[in-house]
């Protein structure tokens, strides 16, 4: 009787501290989501109020309502952001692998950033094979491709490049996404992939420090891993290992 008690004091003391972890990280995402909303919701105030209560001229106006648009935009982007990760999370999406078209998941996550990258004048360059077909979810890798993608747009300057190769190794298939962007230092590169995590240095890019985390998230739960090699003022180059099978 007397192991049996001990026996059930450790399962309860186990259950118990999975719950206080459990709500510390439901504290920690919440504190992270107020902080995040913090300065676009300030900056919408802020706007208004001049709005209400101080006379502009037709072009400051123009420049206030674009502020707000700006504003709007970046929390409409935070919370798509949460939603899909809050549904990876828990389980509301499952990701569904079946064999599919590389190229054509590919080729959804360029189409949402060749507008940005001819805006900067970026060349990117693309080499995958049109047949290569592996067992994939298509949608949330090609989610995880852009989001990749995105980054490299909007950290590489204006006249870089960014490349995409793919290579089948006996394993795996890496899909390596190369730019000529600003470079991450050795020291920050495995804080990247936290959630909401974003250099000092980088906050005058739109974002909330979610995209590669998400990518990790997707990326991890279909059995591949992601890898980075970054040197400042060199560029990066971040590959995703998506298993053959």
């Amino acid at each position: 009787i007397n192991h049996r008690l001990i026996r059930l004091y450790e399962i309860m003391q186990e259950n118990r501290h999975k719950v206080d972890m459990e709500r510390q990280e439901l504290q920690m995402l919440i504190s992270d989501i107020s902080h995040q909303v913090k300065t676009p919701v300030s900056n919408l105030q802020m706007v208004t109020d001049t709005l209400l209560t101080k006379p502009v001229s037709e072009e400051e106006r123009m420049d206030f309502l674009q502020g707000i648009r700006s504003q709007t935009d970046k929390l409409d982007f935070l919370f798509q952001a949460l939603v899909k990760t809050s549904r990876l999370e828990t389980g509301a999406i499952r990701l569904e692998k079946k064999d599919s078209s590389l190229f054509h998941t590919l080729a959804q996550a360029m189409s949402s950033i060749v507008y940005a990258a001819e805006k900067k004048e970026i060349a990117v360059s693309v080499d995958c094979p049109e047949n290569l077909i592996i067992s994939h979810d298509s949608k949330w890798t090609s989610e995880a491709l852009f989001n990749l993608l995105d980054n490299a747009v909007k950290y590489t300057p204006s006249g870089g490049k960014i490349s995409v190769s793919v290579v089948q190794w006996e394993m795996y298939v890496e899909v390596k996404v190369t730019d000529t962007g600003k470079g991450i230092s050795e020291s920050n590169q495995a804080a990247i992939f936290r959630r909401f995590y974003r250099e000092e240095e980088v906050h005058d890019q739109q974002g909330v420090g979610i995209g590669l985390y998400l990518a990790r998230e997707i990326v991890t739960r279909q059995g591949g891993y992601i890898k980075v090699v970054s040197e400042l003022r060199q560029g990066s180059e971040f590959s995703i290992m998506l298993p053959v099978r």
